[in-house]
């Protein structure tokens, strides 16, 4: 079979699984073959190995059961930069990079020259390590409850030659960060979805750990731990990004109004408009 031929009948099969069979089957492929997609273009009549044939094959039959693409290629995207992924991080989602972009923006207004970051619940590190390249001169924190995740937010930290400017330590929430504060931004992408909402396989996002997607009944459990703990580790004027499905914004805008003054916060959107995070200004006045 030739790499077209390779193409065109796995992306057909592909297609009802995520509607980017094309796609991710030649994604999928440049990962078996070891090959540049763009090679596929001019060499489409390249017959395939025995062993590259099964390779694929085998990569294709994980995706049609649903296994998200970015863990059969152990990498994923995520604000211009690859990270390291497996089944023990949650992999970013693009909607999570509006968090970076408005954090970015704030360090920016306000002129800080050496601004203090936290990133709670950092999982892959995605968040820490995409402030860390976008801020060269930021010092960024990131704690997480799992082993297996600082160990892998470490190694893409290294990765991204962003090493020296990341620490990542292992406990609950902001507790191991404690010693680094005050901090100018804390950013938080818990999990947040209700536990009865959780999603199963096939479901793509049921490939995720179940400790990054759950977040209890009306999935804010984790949030209603964190937000007390938080003003004492700002520094002044710092600012507070929250992260959380749609439905459960009203809530934790609630939560968040209960611990910083309704004044100090408002909701952000994600590209498709839809209220995605919370944020909060430490400090701001109130009427």
């Amino acid at each position: 079979m030739t790499q077209a031929e390779a193409l065109r009948l796995a992306g057909a099969r592909l297609e009802p699984i995520a509607g980017s069979g094309r796609f991710d089957a030649t994604l999928l492929l440049e990962h078996a073959v070891g090959r540049e997609r763009s090679t596929f273009l001019w060499d489409g009549e390249r017959e395939l190995s025995a062993s590259e044939a099964a390779a694929f094959e085998a990569l294709v039959e994980c995706r049609m059961r649903g296994v998200p693409v970015a863990q059969l290629l152990g990498t994923a995207g995520f604000y211009g930069l690859t990270y390291e992924v497996d089944e023990q991080v949650l992999i970013p989602r693009p909607e999570t990079e509006h968090l970076v972009e408005t954090a970015v923006a704030d360090v920016r207004e306000r002129g800080i020259r050496t601004p203090r970051i936290a990133d709670i619940g950092t999982g892959s590190g995605a968040i820490a390590i995409a402030l860390a390249s976008a801020l060269p001169d930021a010092w960024v924190f990131g704690s997480d409850i799992s082993r297996a995740a600082i160990d892998i937010a470490r190694r893409n930290a290294a990765r991204n030659n962003v090493y020296q400017a990341c620490t990542f330590v292992l406990g609950d929430l902001a507790t191991p960060l404690v010693p680094f504060a005050p901090f100018d931004i804390i950013l938080a992408n818990l999990p947040y979805i209700p536990s009865a909402d959780v999603p199963q396989r096939p479901d793509p996002a049921g490939y995720d750990p179940h400790l990054a997607l759950d977040g209890g009944p009306d999935g804010l459990d984790l949030y209603r731990r964190l937000l007390p703990t938080l003003p004492g580790m700002m520094a002044s004027g710092g600012l507070v990004l929250l992260e959380a499905a749609p439905p459960t914004m009203p809530e934790l805008l609630k939560l968040a109004g209960e611990t910083f003054g309704a004044a100090a916060v408002h909701l952000g959107r994600d590209y498709a408009g839809q209220a995605r995070y919370v944020i909060a200004r430490v400090g701001a006045k109130t009427d």
